[in-house]
């Protein structure tokens, strides 16, 4: 039998630290089944699910936790796969950067009941310009009640500077 972990991790960023994260993991047989890793203001940030027979369970936590002594914090959360049934899409926003686009986009989201399972976000500046624009794509299931282009409507109502794209 085999357990399901989601493992986040963070530490001041520099070489090798993905090779000890991976070490650990495969020292105890676990299988790294996905990762999305990013620099991130100077630290290395993550998320890696790992799939690890029960008897070695408490084993990898705990080697996990020991990689605080190289500069890695590693907290460990046991989890299910689940398959998502819903609908999913891929939404992507583009406007001039401002506080609250990711909140408001969000709470919309939310108020649709649409479910968020992957979101990245950059800035970067207009062609142009040079002014900041701000850049997101979101992977999101849609409940059976919920339209795709319903859920586009009410993201391009947040505000008209939003461009908004919604691939099927």
């Amino acid at each position: 039998m085999t357990q399901h972990l989601v493992l986040t991790v963070i530490g001041d960023d520099r070489p090798g630290l993905v090779e000890a994260l991976s070490h650990v993991v495969a020292e105890h047989q676990g299988n790294w089944s996905e990762s999305r890793m990013a620099h991130l203001a100077d630290k290395f940030a993550g998320i890696v699910t790992v799939e690890v027979p029960t008897e070695h369970e408490q084993g990898l936590i705990k080697a996990l936790q020991a990689l605080s002594s190289v500069g890695l914090k590693v907290s460990v959360e046991a989890a299910s796969r689940r398959a998502y049934s819903d609908a999913v899409v891929v939404l992507s926003v583009m406007g001039n950067d401002r506080t609250g686009i990711i909140r408001e986009v969000s709470k919309t989201l939310s108020s649709l009941g649409a479910n968020v399972i992957d979101l990245n976000s950059y800035c970067e500046p207009a062609p142009m310009s040079s002014e900041m624009l701000f850049k997101a794509e979101l992977e999101i299931t849609l409940p059976s009640d919920l339209s795709a282009r319903d859920l586009e409507k009410a993201v391009e109502q947040i505000s008209s500077d939003l461009v908004v794209e919604l691939a099927e």
